[in-house]
């Protein structure tokens, strides 16, 4: 039996899935830089994780998690000219986002102090001098930064990298 027209099938679901994925994480951004007229800070958030989980999704089919599914992933993106290690393939920011509560158990297991801060929405320019040492998750949104724990993430990086990305499903586009 000829799996071939199946597997084409199945390649473009995927790329249509990214192109899907990327489109959620501009509209978020589209949100995110609004935002800034009529500030709201569920708002700012509920974008950032939007663009967090679309991001993992598109890395997930390209980066499978899953050994069984690599070929997949390779040849996906063979066909879109995406570099193996491509921004995208790292998801550590996104799984602190999603695996939050387990971020919540490490930090608190054997602390000494209760002292805990989270949700920053400022320049870092002002918060640098002071920054905490124990402040969670952070956004700067004059450089579209993304902290957490004293780690950066660049969201503009990324929503350049999932744009070129969906530039290139273009060509693999139904008629």
């Amino acid at each position: 039996m000829d799996n071939r027209p199946q597997k084409a099938l199945a390649e473009m679901v995927f790329i249509g899935e990214i192109v899907l994925q990327s489109k959620i994480a501009e509209l978020a951004a589209k949100r995110l830089s609004a935002i800034t007229k009529n500030f709201d800070q569920i708002e700012v958030w509920s974008s950032i994780q939007s663009i967090l989980v679309a991001t993992g999704n598109v890395s997930k089919i390209l980066w499978p998690q899953e050994k069984k599914y690599a070929v997949r992933g390779k040849r996906l993106r063979e066909l879109l000219k995406v570099d193996e290690g491509n921004l995208l393939s790292d998801r550590k920011f996104r799984n602190h986002f999603e695996h939050y509560d387990d971020r919540i158990e490490k930090w608190f297991k054997g602390k000494s102090s209760a002292v805990y801060s989270d949700l920053a929405i400022d320049s870092f320019k002002s918060m640098k001098r002071n920054f905490p040492s124990n402040h969670h998750r952070a956004y700067d949104p004059l450089t579209q930064t993304l902290t957490f724990r004293g780690e950066s993430f660049d969201l503009t990086a990324v929503l350049k990298e999932l744009k070129e990305i969906r530039i290139k499903c273009r060509a693999f586009a139904l008629p």
